[in-house]
């Protein structure tokens, strides 16, 4: 997944999800040979299912 394809997942700017990578908070993230950074879908939604509240 792009960055594009998270923030559009989860209705957020580009720049909180820059945030939450800075602070360490983001979905873990793939850097390519051009610099672009990519989501595994996978990865993507075990992060999702670690940010649910549990009672």
């Amino acid at each position: 997944m792009t960055v594009d394809d998270v923030c559009d997942d989860l209705k957020i700017a580009r720049s909180t999800f820059y945030d939450w990578r800075a602070k360490g908070r983001a979905p873990r993230c793939i850097r390519l040979p051009n610099g672009a950074l990519r989501i595994r879908r996978g990865d993507f939604e075990n992060w999702l299912s670690d940010c649910e509240d549990r009672p």
